[in-house]
């Protein structure tokens, strides 16, 4: 059976990226102070202002204002003509301590209430997935992969200055032919790129097809028959947060699997790992991958669930759609086994007390075989082969 999936990935300049690269670089400075701190920070962008908000708790103090412009200039929004400037935009800063409640549980669970012993609780309720499968060497979805190393190579084009005309905001996404669940060749290809509104669209058509999108995908995945869509309306020269308002937490299908792997609903960008959103999710996303590694599925998905101030997951849940060299049921024990899903357990094994959140806040937070990311180690097969 055939058939096609698309993912779709951004690069930096994407208004809702600046937001998320934004967040996530205050969340760093913090955590460099004050690893123990509880931080939700969020971000607007929008024509000439960056509106930095959320609940912050922290031994130390930031400047919130020169961090973000620091990180806009590094995006590339270093002009007027651009729509955006570092330099010059405004930045509103507007900062709350984290509701007490909800520190109350996060500080004690409620398993450490009853036997007055202290243990981090979750930092809300909700549903967190995980995802790996081998299709890819970095276990992720060929579309989300393929996604991904198009708008990586727009932003390293456009930095060495390959091409004189790029501007930061720009998107591609990959629709991938499957047969029989496996990719077997690329069907189309949409990429846009900012641009200087002199250069011709030809030209652009000419850059984008030599030097990002063949430089990229292997050659064996194209055909006469895959479709080319480069900057498709014929102008992209309006962009960025002068184009459209940006917001921290909008690209979560961006960010994780493309839409091939389910989600939650909460994003990563600007949280601490006391929040279940953004820690359980790498934990998920860790055990997945070291399943699949391990042989005993070709895709794994793990969902886990919690509830606000209490630490061990309410439910644990795997399915590996048919591939799993055991039942789902007993792949869900042998995950729980080996692996500890509580808050801290989670923390501790991943060092997430470290700032290392705003590499990942573009292109990506997983199958990033460009960065060394703790979640994203093959450190459990062995452990799993034995159990």
């Amino acid at each position: 059976m055939r058939k096609l999936f698309t993912s779709e990935s951004v690069t930096e300049g994407h208004p809702d990226k600046i937001c998320d690269q934004i967040s996530d670089t205050i969340l760093d400075a913090i955590l460099e102070k004050d690893p123990n701190a509880h931080v939700a920070c969020e971000c607007i962008a929008t024509t000439g202002l960056i509106l930095i908000m959320g609940e912050i708790s922290a031994a130390c103090s930031v400047d919130y204002a020169s961090l973000a412009r620091k990180k806009v200039l590094d995006i590339g929004y270093d002009r007027a003509k651009y729509g955006f400037d570092g330099e010059s935009c405004s930045v509103l800063v507007c900062v709350d301590q984290q509701s007490p409640d909800i520190a109350m549980g996060v500080n004690n669970a409620l398993e450490g209430r009853k036997t007055n012993a202290m243990e981090t609780g979750a930092g809300d309720q909700g549903m967190m997935f995980g995802y790996a499968c081998n299709e890819t060497p970095e276990y992720m979805p060929m579309p989300i992969a393929l996604a991904h190393r198009l708008t990586r190579r727009m932003a390293w084009v456009r930095k060495n200055h390959l091409v004189n005309y790029m501007r930061p905001d720009g998107k591609a996404q990959v629709t991938v032919e499957y047969e029989d669940d496996k990719p077997v060749r690329v069907d189309a290809v949409v990429l846009s790129t900012q641009h200087d509104p002199t250069v011709t669209h030809e030209q652009i058509e000419r850059d984008m097809m030599e030097l990002v999108i063949r430089h990229e995908i292997p050659s064996e995945l194209l055909d006469e028959n895959t479709k080319f869509y480069i900057n498709p309306t014929g102008r992209f020269v309006v962009g960025g947060p002068q184009g459209d308002s940006g917001l921290t937490g909008r690209k979560i299908i961006v960010d994780t699997y493309g839409g091939m792997g389910r989600h939650g609903g909460g994003c990563f960008s600007g949280k601490d790992p006391t929040k279940v959103d953004r820690s359980a999710a790498y934990a998920a996303r860790h055990a997945a991958k070291n399943v699949v590694a391990a042989g005993l599925a070709d895709r794994c998905e793990i969902q886990l669930a919690y509830a606000i101030g209490v630490a061990n997951p309410v439910s644990v849940m795997v399915d590996s759609f048919g591939t799993g060299k055991m039942s789902d049921q007993e792949l869900g024990r042998l995950v729980s086994k080996v692996f500890d899903f509580r808050p801290a357990a989670i923390i501790e094994r991943l060092q997430l007390k470290k700032p290392v959140y705003a590499q990942v806040a573009a292109y990506g937070h997983f199958g990033r075989s460009d960065l060394d990311l703790s979640w994203e180690k093959l450190d459990y097969v062995e452990k799993l082969k034995r159990a």
